[in-house]
């Protein structure tokens, strides 16, 4: 994902000092516990998927009460898998928020379905169920919303909807880490939901994803899919079975998790909470910090949920500044602080602008909050003065450059 790295402060301007602080965008939390349970792993017999993906597996059930859970390459490849075990394939659409990274609609491509693009809430920039209405049509096969940066969407009403009109759930839980939703888990709420473990995210493996699901057919589905489609329950002519014997009953995919990787999320997971509350106290900071400066809106959280806090978007008012949001983002970054943009929306990229003649204003809400959104560095090592240094720098660019 590459819009998620940190960009590096570029050289200061003519003008400007060099910075004598750096703030960087995010910073992997990875501890000692870790890394001693990774050489504990290199010292045994499995480094693909084994006995750690088990445990791995099992752990992620119990904390998001979840029955089932299988543990993926990327949550790429888990909404891949969720769509295919859903049997999705061409002629069928499937409904994709165009707020989001650009995966989740080329797994409905790979698929040969078509995607049919949602607009945004303009406060959350979770998908808005009232356009989400506006855009079934009677070939729509499933709907895939996505958590914004960490936010629950509208569950109660997106079921209302999907169950109206016979979709498939499944949720793109890529930042929804450890997310509650009316004091319910992300996770455990929908028929499947797909996390990742990336880098920056709220827990990470490096690389990696789980799947969550309540269904049992769906789980075996996506399980065998997930390993070339290579069954083993096979006996041989009289009726034994050999460790060595196995088929391919499905055109499957390459997206298991090694045992390396799941080592690190096992030990991440037993963070998770602790994590978050460090996240939350970021956030807290901002809101505090932020709240007197005229000309940005920090983040609006809907009632009832717990955000995970993956990204802390803010939105600029560009009426009460002489420049845009992009340069705005280059002074923090000559500042020494890390910055980023989430995201392009589906429907203004080149690809999906020529492939499905989208327009600007089909989505308006979406358009306009892209010239606004700004990501600010939010990570559990971050500290208070970290975030009084980021929102000075903030204040300072406001006064200056205000209209």
């Amino acid at each position: 994902m590459p819009s998620d790295y940190p960009a590096p402060p570029p050289p200061a301007s003519a003008g400007e000092p060099f910075p004598s602080r750096q703030v960087p965008y995010f910073r992997p939390s990875v501890g000692e516990e870790e890394r001693e349970a990774v050489r504990q792993t290199l010292n045994t017999d499995w480094l693909t998927s084994g006995p750690r993906v088990a445990e791995f597996e099992r752990d992620f059930c119990a904390y998001v009460e979840a029955p089932f859970a299988i543990a993926v390459a990327s949550a790429t490849a888990g909404l891949l898998l969720a769509l295919e075990a859903f049997g999705v394939a061409a002629g069928d659409e499937v409904l994709v928020p165009t707020m989001t990274f650009a995966s989740a609609v080329a797994v409905v491509l790979q698929l040969g379905a078509q995607p049919v693009f949602v607009d945004c809430r303009p406060d959350t920039l979770t998908m808005d169920m009232d356009d989400l209405e506006r855009r079934i049509t009677p070939r729509c096969k499933a709907v895939m919303p996505m958590h914004y940066a960490g936010q629950p969407c509208e569950l109660d009403r997106l079921h209302q909807i999907a169950g109206a009109h016979h979709l498939r759930v499944v949720e793109d839980a890529a930042h929804a880490l450890p997310a509650l939703y009316h004091g319910r888990r992300v996770g455990a709420i929908s028929e499947v939901s797909c996390f990742s473990f990336y880098a920056n995210k709220t827990i990470t493996t490096g690389e990696g994803g789980m799947v969550t699901t309540t269904n049992p057919d769906l789980a075996k589905r996506m399980r065998l899919m997930a390993n070339h489609g290579i069954s083993r329950d096979l006996l041989t002519a009289v009726g034994v079975k050999r460790w060595w014997r196995y088929e391919v009953v499905a055109p499957g995919y390459k997206a298991n998790l090694s045992d390396i990787l799941a080592t690190i999320g096992i030990q991440q997971l037993k963070r998770s909470e602790a994590l978050w509350r460090a996240r939350q106290r970021c956030a807290d900071w901002y809101a505090e910090l932020l709240g007197p400066i005229p000309g940005i809106a920090a983040p609006y959280v809907f009632p009832n949920v717990r955000h995970a806090w993956h990204m802390h978007v803010v939105q600029l008012d560009l009426s009460q500044l002489r420049i845009g949001r992009d340069e705005f983002s280059e002074h923090l970054l000559a500042a020494g602080v890390g910055n980023s943009v989430h995201y392009l929306p589906l429907h203004l990229h080149e690809y999906y602008r020529q492939a499905f003649r989208s327009e600007p204003e089909d989505f308006p809400a979406a358009t306009a909050a892209y010239d606004r959104i700004l990501s600010l560095p939010i990570f559990p090592g971050l500290h208070r003065d970290d975030v009084e240094y980021v929102v000075s720098c903030i204040s300072n660019i406001m006064r200056r450059f205000r209209r």
